[in-house]
Parts: C-alpha cells; sequence; structure tokens
C-alpha cells in the first residue's frame, strides 16, 4: 500500500503535466488574421477547387462563395487539413497544403 499512494500520484502529476502541452486549433491551423494584417494574396475557391497551396506564416484572404475571411497559416508547417476546419463556409471538400518557409535556394542567396 505505501508503494501505491506514490505511484498515483506520480501518474496523476504526470497526466497533467502531458494536457498542459495540448495542441491547440491555433497551433495546428493557423488563426484569423488581425485586423490590421494585409493579406499577401486572396485565393477564391470555388465548387471546383480541390486544393489550395500556402505557405507557413502567409497571411491569405480566402473568398468562398462570396464570403471573404483572411487568415494567417501560423500553424504547423509540413501538413495538410480540410478547409473546413478553419471555416465552416467550406461547402465541399477542399485540402490545404501548407509549405513551410524554407529558401528555395539552399539559403546561400544565389
Amino acid at each position: 500500500m505505501k508503494l501505491l499512494i506514490p505511484a498515483v500520484a506520480a501518474l496523476t502529476l504526470s497526466a497533467a503535466s502531458i494536457s498542459a502541452f495540448a495542441l491547440t486549433s491555433s497551433d495546428m491551423y493557423g488563426e484569423p488574421a488581425a485586423a490590421d494584417a494585409v493579406p499577401e494574396r486572396t485565393i477564391v475557391v470555388t465548387p471546383q477547387t480541390k486544393y489550395i497551396n500556402v505557405t507557413h506564416g502567409e497571411i491569405v484572404n480566402l473568398n468562398i462563395g462570396g464570403k471573404a475571411v483572411a487568415w494567417n497559416f501560423d500553424g504547423m508547417a509540413g501538413q495538410s487539413f480540410e478547409l473546413s476546419r478553419i471555416t465552416p463556409d467550406a461547402d465541399h471538400k477542399v485540402q490545404v497544403y501548407v509549405e513551410t518557409n524554407q529558401p528555395r535556394d539552399g539559403g546561400f542567396g544565389d
């Protein structure tokens, strides 16, 4: 019994610390851009759109069915997810591909 109480306490504390590091939706997908942010470009999502490509850290104005939302793609880079995860206006499956923001020339300024 003496060993059981410390073991239960250790498990409880470790479970609490794990939940403190859980990723939020913003961590994963980014968040709506600040009101004063200037989008770098506009992507018009039509019923024919199957996917969109963005770069990590890019602020994009998404025009979906005539409704616009500016989004800061500062979540996880190098991932893909369905557009419906960030906007309810997506009425069909559109995959978002978030490219890492790395120099294409290897960083040597060629």
